[in-house]
């Protein structure tokens, strides 16, 4: 997983956390924080999932590499 995907997601707990906090505490404050878990939520998605599709493509293009070098 890349770092960037790690602290977003980490940021998601801290957020998940804050939120729960400011609403058990009666502020709607909670409600940034909530706002602030969906943002991270989407770019620790975004970056595991173009983490994953790079892995694929690489792998697809060492793949053809070597069908290339076997076929000479």
């Amino acid at each position: 997983m890349p770092r960037i995907a790690v602290y977003a997601l980490l940021t998601c707990v801290l957020a998940l956390v804050a939120a729960v906090l400011s609403f058990a505490n009666g502020s709607w404050l909670g409600i940034v924080w909530v706002l602030m878990l969906g943002v991270s939520s989407n770019i620790a998605w975004f970056y595991w999932r173009k983490a994953q599709m790079d892995r694929q493509h690489a792998a697809a293009a060492a793949g053809d590499a070597a069908a290339g070098d076997a076929g000479a």
